[in-house]
């Protein structure tokens, strides 16, 4: 397994939101990125600044309770899933999973530690983790590309 790692450090709503947009500027189609952190750490926050550098100026939310939610507005089509209620894999064919993540949009998956199985072998994993010690609004997050192939 391949691994190359990023970190970032942000200390406001404003920083994150930021490095979310950036990342969403520079993805290409086909791209998957999965997101992992606690609630209420600011995986929502990143997501509206992927989804504002992809163009997309529809309100953002995390699709918790529809596991999918599409943005196909932006210049390529942001799927942003939201797996934190799903109880088994086998949920995410009834939605069509696959032809998602290996279409021509751009993937974003909330959660996606719970189906690390179904994942493709070449994704960034964006992990976000707090620090109270460090301040309420601190952040560390880590951008890692992982290539299982």
């Amino acid at each position: 397994m391949d691994k190359n790692i990023s970190e970032f450090e942000t200390n406001s709503y404003q920083e994150t939101y930021e490095l979310g947009r950036k990342l969403g500027a520079e993805c290409n189609p086909g791209d998957v990125f999965t997101l992992i952190g606690d609630l209420g750490v600011g995986k929502t926050v990143f997501t509206q600044g992927f989804a504002k550098g992809l163009g997309i100026e529809d309100s953002v939310n995390s699709p918790t309770f529809t596991i999918l939610q599409i943005y196909d507005e932006g210049r390529i089509p942001l799927y942003h899933f939201d797996v934190y209620r799903i109880g088994d894999v086998s949920e995410m064919d009834e939605i069509g999973f696959e032809e998602y993540v290996f279409g021509q949009g751009v993937s974003l998956i909330e959660w996606a530690n719970l189906i690390e199985e179904i994942l493709p072998s070449k994704y960034t994993e964006i992990q976000i983790l707090k620090d109270i010690q460090k301040g309420f609004d601190y952040r560390k997050i880590l951008i890692t590309k992982i290539n299982n192939q």
